[in-house]
């Protein structure tokens, strides 16, 4: 079988490319996120994936990295279904309780192959434990930089795995702002779950499970929480190979859920608009969402696009909904953080479509909702 191949990253906007082999973790011309220039060695043949890894690693044929040695075991996570229509995917069952880990495995092996004298990694707490565990497993020096009034329990896992955690003062943004000053320096790897595409083929592998444990089909909707977006658009990345490669002859409507509280995205998706206004939010609002509270993704544009092109719409919840939500799946067995429980507070209820939730970090990184 022949290995699918990257050959190169692409920028969206000026169509730049860099080496994959390069540390060069944006484009140089316009300082926004890479593409990644990819083609998958496929078909996937159901028939071949009996005998393989219990792990996303199963989908060698349509990954941009092969036979990795920073594996923990990561995917395969359980489909559950809650009511008639709706159905959750146990995201948090994975090695560090999030979603996360899909495309932080993916970063640490390409780091491990690169050699660099540094990792760096920006979260407001999953993505970075997930790259701490990760760069742990792969014996890289990790930096970890993370808002204050992030989760003491996500701050104390990041610790633990042996990374260096840095607290900046102010909010999301202004954290990402530190991780890329520090990511310039020579020899750094920027092991972001935004900027490098490399953790978008990695979330890809959340919609390649459905598709094999629903028999070859997908459901009619797959409803996702949308901070930065690397959930959805690993999502339409799949989606779309999976009907280039023929195995789906319908393409499910992606639901993206953000916190009332901070919806920068679903403000602009409902006024029609392609990207965001060019002025940027004051302060985000707290909420107790923080894992989508993002008041500016650097990927607005494609999952904007993304949802548009899938027939999908954006949703908001309010606070009150995220805490109900999630005493509500804690009633059902299911103990979730808040960011998590969005899409069951968005589309729990409905009745007339199939449709996934990913339930995407344990209740134990954030504890019960006030």
């Amino acid at each position: 079988m022949l290995a699918a191949m990257a050959t190169a990253y692409r920028c969206p906007q000026d169509g730049t490319r860099a080496d994959v082999a390069s540390l060069t973790w944006c484009c140089p011309v316009c300082r926004g996120p890479w593409d990644l220039d990819f083609e998958v060695s496929g078909p996937l043949r159901p028939a071949a994936l009996s005998g393989r890894v219990n792990s996303l690693w199963r989908y060698e044929e349509v990954l941009p990295l092969a036979s990795p040695t920073t594996t923990l075991g990561e995917g395969r996570t359980p489909l559950v279904p809650l009511t008639d229509t709706v159905s959750a995917k146990l995201d948090f069952l994975m090695p560090t309780l999030s979603f996360k880990d899909r495309g932080a495995v993916m970063l640490a092996e390409l780091a491990r192959r690169l050699s660099p004298e540094r990792v760096v990694a920006d979260s407001s707490g999953n993505a970075g434990t997930a790259v701490a565990a990760y760069c742990a497993r792969a014996g890289l020096p990790c930096t970890v930089y993370v808002p204050e009034g992030t989760s003491p329990k996500k701050t104390e896992q990041i610790r633990a795995h042996g990374a260096r955690l840095d607290i900046v003062p102010g909010d999301r943004e202004s954290t990402a702002l530190a991780a890329r000053a520090a990511a310039d320096a020579p020899g750094t790897f920027y092991a972001s779950h935004v900027f490098n595409p490399y953790f978008l083929h990695g979330t890809k592998t959340y919609v390649y499970e459905l598709w094999e444990d629903l028999g070859g089909r997908l459901p009619d909707a797959i409803a996702v929480p949308v901070g930065n977006g690397t959930l959805l658009l690993g999502a339409a990345l799949a989606v779309a190979e999976l009907r280039d490669q023929g195995l789906i002859d319908t393409v499910p409507a992606l639901i993206a859920v953000q916190a009332e509280a901070v919806s920068p995205l679903a403000a602009a998706f409902h006024a029609g608009a392609d990207v965001l206004p060019g002025t940027p939010p004051g302060p985000a609002s707290p909420t107790l969402a923080e894992g989508i509270a993002i008041p500016r993704p650097p990927r607005a544009r494609a999952i904007l696009a993304a949802v548009r092109e899938s027939g999908g719409t954006f949703l908001t919840v309010t606070e009150d909904q995220l805490r109900g939500a999630q005493l509500d799946l804690a009633a059902r067995g299911l103990y979730v953080e808040t960011t998590g429980v969005a899409c069951w507070a968005a589309v729990g209820g409905w009745t007339d479509r199939s449709v996934v939730v990913p339930l995407c970090g344990a209740g134990l990184k954030t504890g019960l909702a006030a």
